[in-house]
Parts: structure tokens; C-alpha cells; sequence
């Protein structure tokens, strides 16, 4: 038994919008740099990109796949010593669009599909080739109802599992303010017993789900849903199993002791955390929406209404609610966007970022060992004053939010406008 980091939710260099570097070799990279032990393969539906999943991954535990050695050796070689032992194992999974009309509405909704091996992978993507075109998106996007798609994965495979993606995005969300629905028995019918997960989507998080009674006996996961190697693991799902498909995939159905919780971005960096319009550069909160009757006081038209307000239109109960089963729950801002911080960078790409962030992985280890467990001490004594403080201030959620909204991403910063830097480090001799 081990602590598993998991991220299912990822895109090949197949989906739009993606980095040329969204391959499994980049993917096995930054894997290990992060320190995450099971990754997504994405896109399997996609011709392409599943014949490179049969040429470069080879199976290993139960269900669960390896990058061939003449890959993976050269890669480990690049790396520093510290994450070269990091174990990296791939399991077959999709995210898939539906566009349809149920109840007298257009639905559009995003959802995750994990299977066990590749004669299902064949299987289902045989099956989707007759509804819609596979080649044309790495995440393809299927006129059919959410419901016989999942009826088609249960059918290809009783032990594949089936996520509805990001639940509270506007437009692509099962409960999405602009295009979802308002409970899972009315957007699968008879077969909503058959959801045994959601994910939260990076504009939420378990806090504000566990509002809802509707979710109580579903199990709340998160995935970073990366377009690039370097996103991976800006959410991911935690687990203490052994390595193998069967038991990572059953403590994620079942919700039981294995499943520890999940590691979350402050919701309000979400791109759809709160209600407006950008284009008219206006940010509200639900009461202010609610004060507004919906409407932008710029432009006149229907403003964007974000997860916070819908969330609080389907909750059954107030903010603050734990149930007695409560999993971990675990905020980071990713180790480059700190680095930058520190660096005064607008960029995680510049110089400085990238060789401070080989630095610090180089002497400590990888990046969710920094920001989670590396003691507050060690990081000083490697020589990261600043870092040492910024870790410090991450952990207790001692952060600067600014919500994201329709379309924008928020801001989470450690350290305030103007705060000095001799300030900060005299605050270090405090902890």
C-alpha cells in the first residue's frame, strides 16, 4: 500500500489547443518532476494518438500501463537524481463532448471515460466511429445523449469508470449554470445509480460540493485537466492502494478508506469561479447578479452566472457544512507560478523560473513533496529563505484571491502589493 497521486484528466498534442509537447514522453517528464504516480492517457478515442499509446506503453500492474524502457531511459537520464525513481504508470482515458437535446434543452456536457485495457479502448471507439467523427478533436464531440454513452462504456466494460467532467462549468458542466441540469437522476435517468464519481473542475471545490445532497454517496475526485505536460497535477485525486487498476479504480467507485482525498487549486482561480462579463470588464458575486436580475449593467445582456452562484442555487445546505466522511482536502498554487512570484516574472516560462525550479526539484525532490510534506525547516536550510515563507503561507491558506470569471482565470498570489522582501524574510525567523 502506498500514497498514489493520480491525475486522469489530461489531453494529447491531438486535442485543440494543446501544447506539441502533450506526448507521452513530455507526459512521463513532467510526471516525474511533479511526482505523480498514475496519469491519464487522454484522446484514446482518437485514431492517432491511440496507435501511439500501442507502440510507446507497454502493460505493467493489472490494468495500468508503462512507457517502453528505450523511452523512459534517455528521459530518466535528463532528470535530477532526486525524481528519477518516481514510478509512472498510464491508464486508458478520454474526455468526451455530447451535444444533445433532453427536457426541452440543448445540453452540452464534457465527460471522463477510464478503461482497463486496450480491447475496450478498440471496443468503444468502434462503437462512438458510427455516431461521430473521432479524428477530427482529440476531445471529440458526439451528438448523443450522455446517458447511452455511458450505457456504451458499462456495456464495453462493467469495471470502466465514467466521470462527469468539470460538474459546474457553465456550458460543459453536468450542473452547469447555461446548458447542465439540476441532479443526476434527471441527466441519466435509470442508469444515475451507475455514477459512482464527479469531478469538481478547478472553479470548485469539495467544500462547496459537500453543499449539495444530491452528491452525498458520490465520490469527489479532481484531475488537472492539462492541455500541457507542465499543467499536470494543478488538481489531482489521492489514493492509498496498491499499484494496479482494480484497486485505484475501486477506491475511487467505492469511496472507502483508500480514497484520502484531493489536492485542489483555490477555486477562485477557476475561470468560472464567479459571475460577469469580460468583455465588459464586470465581476460579481451572486448577490450582486441576484440584485442585477441576471443582467450586465454595461452591455444589458444575460451576464455569465459562475460555479459560486450556481453552486449556492442547487445546495440543500449552508456554507461550512462537513459531512462526517469528509477526505482530505489539500490547496496548492504550483511550484512554478511561486518560483515566478518570487522572481517578480509574469512568466513560469522565463530563464530564471525554469533554472530556479531545476534548482529547487534538484535539491529537494518533486514538486508535490515541496508543497505538501518537506518540512518548513528543510526547505530553509536548502537555501530557499523566500520559498521556505511562501510554502509556509500556501499550507495555511494565508493567500491573496481574486475570482476568475467567464472565461478569465483568477489570481492567487502569497504575498501582498508592495510587501518587502527584508520584511518577509524577518517574518521566516517567526515560524
Amino acid at each position: 500500500m502506498q500514497e498514489l497521486v493520480v491525475d486522469l484528466h489530461i489531453h494529447s498534442h491531438y486535442s485543440r489547443a494543446t501544447s506539441k509537447d502533450c506526448t507521452f514522453e513530455g507526459l512521463y517528464r513532467w510526471g516525474k518532476l511533479k511526482g505523480i504516480t498514475v496519469i491519464g492517457t487522454g484522446d484514446f478515442t482518437h485514431p492517432a494518438w491511440f496507435s501511439e499509446m500501442r507502440q510507446k506503453l507497454e502493460p505493467a500492474e493489472g490494468g495500468l500501463f508503462k512507457l517502453r524502457d528505450e523511452l523512459a531511459t534517455p528521459i530518466d537520464a535528463s532528470l535530477p537524481p532526486s525524481v528519477q525513481n518516481q514510478p509512472i504508470r498510464f491508464v486508458p482515458t478520454v474526455e468526451i463532448a455530447t451535444i444533445y437535446s433532453k427536457g426541452g434543452k440543448v445540453r452540452k456536457l464534457h465527460q471522463l471515460v477510464v478503461m482497463p485495457d486496450f480491447d475496450g479502448v478498440s471496443e468503444l471507439n468502434a462503437r462512438l466511429e458510427r455516431i461521430g467523427n473521432l479524428k477530427a478533436d482529440g476531445r471529440p464531440i458526439l451528438g448523443l445523449d450522455s446517458k447511452e454513452l455511458l450505457r456504451h462504456t458499462l456495456e464495453v466494460n462493467p469495471d470502466s469508470l465514467y466521470i462527469p467532467a468539470h460538474i459546474w462549468t457553465p456550458w460543459f458542466g453536468m450542473f452547469g449554470s447555461k446548458s447542465g441540469f439540476d441532479s443526476l437522476q434527471e441527466a441519466f435517468e435509470e442508469l444515475a445509480p451507475q455514477i459512482r464519481a464527479i469531478e469538481t473542475g478547478l472553479s470548485s471545490d469539495p467544500h462547496m460540493n459537500w453543499r449539495v445532497e444530491n452528491l452525498d454517496d458520490i465520490t469527489i475526485t479532481s484531475h488537472s485537466d492539462a492541455h500541457s505536460p507542465g499543467k499536470l497535477g494543478r488538481e489531482a485525486t489521492l489514493v492509498r492502494s496498491a499499484l494496479s487498476y482494480g484497486e485505484i479504480i475501486g477506491a475511487i467507485k467505492s469511496n472507502d478508506k483508500r480514497l484520502i482525498g484531493t489536492i485542489e487549486f483555490f477555486p477562485e482561480e477557476g475561470k468560472y469561479h464567479a459571475d460577469g462579463h469580460r468583455a465588459c470588464n464586470v465581476r460579481l458575486l451572486p448577490t450582486q447578479t441576484k440584485k442585477l436580475g441576471g443582467i450586465c449593467p454595461v452591455c444589458g445582456k444575460p451576464l455569465v452566472v459562475g460555479v459560486d452562484n450556481r453552486v449556492s442555487e442547487l445546495a440543500t445546505r449552508s456554507e461550512g457544512y462537513k459531512p462526517s466522511n469528509a477526505k482530505q482536502v489539500t490547496y496548492i498554487i504550483p511550484l512554478p507560478e511561486i518560483l515566478a512570484e518570487l522572481e517578480n516574472s509574469k512568466s513560469t516560462n522565463g530563464k530564471r523560473v525554469v533554472e530556479a525550479y531545476r534548482q529547487v526539484i534538484t535539491l529537494l525532490g518533486n514538486e508535490f513533496d515541496i508543497l505538501r510534506t518537506i518540512s518548513v525547516n528543510t526547505i530553509e536550510s536548502a537555501g530557499f529563505k523566500l520559498l521556505a515563507l511562501a510554502i509556509d503561507r500556501l499550507r495555511k491558506g494565508e493567500v491573496v484571491r481574486q475570482s476568475g470569471y467567464d472565461g478569465l482565470y483568477g489570481t492567487i498570489k502569497i504575498f501582498k502589493d508592495g510587501e518587502e522582501r527584508k520584511t518577509m524574510t524577518n517574518q521566516l525567523s517567526l515560524l
